[in-house]
């Protein structure tokens, strides 16, 4: 079958899909790079690469090379069997991350599900039963019923009550909370927070990451785990591997998806310290988790990113796009902030509308996440003429928005 044969594209009402996106009217048929294509032929610019997944960008050859040949060789045999491939990534992905065990799942949900149940087990087996896990407010974990819970949106958990009761929530960067509670409850397990909030509106504590090693010393002084939910920050996305490796502390456990197989759905929790050891055979489980194929994959991603200076490259684009964006945009009341490329446009007014405008207007694909912050999550290893294209279509479209 030709590559390029796009797949049929359905655009009566009668789809039999149940109604819970509220899609925007395009179909992309095939990408290359940072560039996604629809069925006549029309090129966009993909600035948010399916929400930080497709890290490498699209149709990266060695990672289509890499699936092809292992789904004619192998693609799942169960967890009940060694698995070479498995083994392999696990190794790959302790020596970024610094952590030592890795349990590998199929989304950042499922791995936030592992963490909330390592703190679980090992509050248990310190005699406390449902112990609480402190997480931030406006922050996102997930959709499934505990990861929600965690959750800090109410809209999102709008229908679902009652919700796990196993969370305490505490303003994103406020120490002095944290500390009250831990003064007032001896209930508590562990805190769970990403180093920076993405659907929150990419944002970071007022004390920048030093906010993480703040936890790290409030965790240890109380025997607490600390877990970052790194399934949006990790794999190269903030110019470091992982986004608390801007610091010198390290978490007990960490979560990360997305970017770990640059558009193959796979995610991994992973143990260090206080949390090693927690889950043993029995605890924990998944049929798919960790498939050959989806390993080979994860295996294929990290030496890229590592032979091809990805994350170096991330930060210095990163950080030139950021100065581009405030110099451009100065004296219009915008806010830009981020590390490598996650970042976040935070503008006066509600811009919802900025989404379709850049795609209808500027063939460019962008969000809009907390009402007013434009998202960008562009390709990890966006070159200077894709970074100078990006500015190009988007900055003239905020400025006259904001006129």
């Amino acid at each position: 079958m030709n590559p390029y044969t796009p797949a049929p594209v359905q655009t009566d009402q009668s789809s039999h899909l149940m109604p819970t996106y509220g899609r925007q009217k395009i179909a992309f048929v095939r990408g290359r790079g940072a560039y996604l294509y629809t069925a006549d032929g029309t090129e966009y610019l993909d600035a948010l690469t399916g929400i930080a997944v497709c890290g490498l960008g699209h149709a990266h050859p060695v990672i289509a090379d890499a699936i092809a040949d292992q789904a004619h060789t192998l693609i799942h045999t169960s967890n009940l069997f060694e698995i070479p491939w498995q083994t392999a990534a696990a190794q790959k992905l302790a020596e970024v991350s610094g952590m030592e065990e890795i349990f590998f799942s199929n989304s950042g949900a499922e791995a936030n599900e592992g963490a909330i149940k390592i703190a679980r087990k090992y509050g248990n087996d310190r005699g406390i039963s449902n112990g609480k896990i402190i997480v931030a407010e406006k922050s996102f974990h997930g959709r499934t019923l505990a990861t929600l819970s965690a959750t800090g949106n109410a809209k999102v958990q709008e229908g679902f009550a009652p919700l796990i009761d196993s969370f305490l929530r505490v303003p994103y960067g406020d120490v002095a909370a944290i500390e009250q509670l831990a003064a007032q409850r001896n209930d508590i397990v562990a805190f769970f927070v990403e180093p920076i909030q993405g659907e929150g509106g990419v944002n970071t504590a007022p004390q920048g990451f030093k906010y993480l090693e703040q936890l790290r010393e409030l965790c240890d002084q109380h025997h607490w785990l600390l877990m970052l939910d790194e399934v949006q920050t990790g794999n190269g996305r903030t110019g470091q591997y992982f986004a608390y490796q801007h610091t010198h502390i390290k978490p007990d456990v960490l979560t990360t998806a997305k970017g770990l197989g640059n558009g193959f759905p796979i995610g991994a929790v992973m143990v260090q310290g206080q949390a090693l050891g927690v889950l043993g055979a029995g605890n924990h489980g998944s049929t798919y988790g960790g498939t050959a194929l989806g390993s080979r994959v994860v295996y294929t991603v990290i030496d890229l990113i590592q032979k091809e200076n990805i994350v170096e490259n991330a930060a210095k684009m990163g950080q030139y796009l950021v100065n581009q964006f405030r110099d451009r945009l100065a004296n219009l009341d915008v806010t830009v902030r981020g590390f490598g490329m996650i970042i976040g446009i935070q503008l006066p007014k509600d811009c919802g509308e900025l989404v379709a405008q850049a795609r209808d207007k500027k063939h460019l694909i962008i969000n809009v996440t907390a009402g007013n912050v434009v998202r960008l999550l562009p390709p990890l290893n966006l070159d200077q003429t894709q970074a100078d294209d990006l500015l190009s279509r988007l900055v003239p479209l905020i400025q006259d928005f904001l006129k």
